[in-house]
């Protein structure tokens, strides 16, 4: 047990540049120099991380964890590998609440916020190659996106989407109409009513969040800008790019964002709540799948959900990186700032954290 929580908190330190990288650094760990795990079944572990809800990176600690102690040995990983994280996004959420809106500060934060979309536009050209295995996926993900741009709640249409994939992709052997996929998205459908802030509200909006998460941590923003800034108006646009943007200084989960936000309105009580909530879901799933994962990595029905769900994942993005990019492409500097990290993250795969980086210096320097 010391030696998982000397190795998952060192990779919560040193967990730069994406699920990806982490992973990496895992298969080194406990696959190449401890040998704890075949490196077989930790790509069956890795393929199981995908058939559930939760950022990819953080379960495979926790699976590991499961694999060397049980119960309890997944909870230590995981929380070791959360925890630096989320505290260095806590302390940026406590020091921006205090100080964003400073007018020293303005500039860096007007630079970030380009690279920052520059960043999502990669990871949504990434996923979306991955994504789209098949053309009968195709109607799928622009029926979800049809139905986000008619308002749809974004937790519904992506399960509406992974439900369309079960029937369209497994029982009619994967001849999906457009007109099929379109039906679900009638407008006005499953919109989801105003409501006032308190910090359970906040709770109860993160837990959502992480028992639906598929595809990648950075589908997080969709959500978050759907829910946060667009139905309940907790944020602004402006301050959810804020919060994005500082979290990618930070290594680990992507999710640790839920931790800034929580600081950010409600001090450190909301930062604990919006943490556990948004984690919460992944120790069940993981606890819950590692025992089956001999049986589900073989399941045709749930390869089908998940390909559906990854499109819908993919279409999510595709409508926030277009939103945010309203808001944030409005002169020629953030224009510049935006296309030069655009072309580092797409032809170049620089670190998230350079970009966002580099970003801060220009913004500066331009605007």
């Amino acid at each position: 047990m010391n030696e998982l929580i000397r190795l998952f908190l060192k990779l919560g330190f040193i967990g730069f540049g994406g699920p990806a990288a982490v992973i990496a650094m895992m298969d080194d760990e406990v696959v190449t120099r401890r040998r704890w795990l075949t490196r077989e079944h930790f790509l069956d572990l890795v393929g199981a991380t995908n058939l559930i809800p939760g950022p990819n990176s953080t379960e495979m600690a926790m699976h590991v964890g499961y694999e060397q102690r049980g119960f309890g040995g997944m909870v230590v990983a995981g929380l070791c590998f959360i925890l630096p994280a989320a505290l260095m996004t806590g302390v940026l959420g406590w020091l921006y609440a205090e100080y964003g809106a400073v007018p020293e500060v303005e500039p860096f934060l007007r630079g970030i916020k380009p690279a920052v979309l520059a960043i999502i536009l990669g990871a949504l050209w990434r996923l979306g190659k991955s994504a789209v295995k098949a053309w009968s996926l195709v109607p799928i993900g622009a029926a979800v996106a049809i139905g986000l741009l008619l308002g749809v709640n974004e937790v519904l249409a992506m399960l509406a989407g992974g439900l369309l994939g079960l029937g369209g992709l497994y029982f009619w052997r994967r001849r999906l109409t457009a007109i099929s996929a379109v039906l679900p998205f009638l407008p006005g459908l499953l919109q989801t009513p105003k409501v006032e802030y308190s910090i359970w509200t906040l709770g109860w909006f993160f837990l959502k969040v992480g028992s639906v998460l598929y595809g990648s941590g950075y589908v997080l923003i969709a959500f978050l800008e759907g829910g946060l800034v667009q139905t309940y108006g907790w944020l602004t646009e402006q301050q959810l790019l804020d919060a994005i943007a500082i979290g990618q200084f930070t290594p680990g989960p992507v999710l640790t964002t839920a931790t800034f936000i929580g600081v950010f309105l409600d001090g450190w009580q909301g930062g604990l709540i919006a943490t556990a909530a948004i984690f919460l879901p992944s120790f069940v799933f993981v606890s819950i799948l590692n025992p089956l994962i001999p049986r589900l990595r073989k399941s045709k029905l749930m390869g089908s959900f998940l390909d559906a769900v990854n499109v819908s994942a993919v279409a999510l993005m595709l409508v926030v990186t277009i939103r945010l990019g309203i808001s944030v492409l409005t002169g020629w500097a953030s224009v510049a700032i935006f296309l030069l990290a655009a072309v580092a993250s797409l032809r170049f795969k620089v670190n998230a954290v350079w970009l966002v980086g580099g970003g801060a210096l220009l913004g500066v320097l331009l605007i």
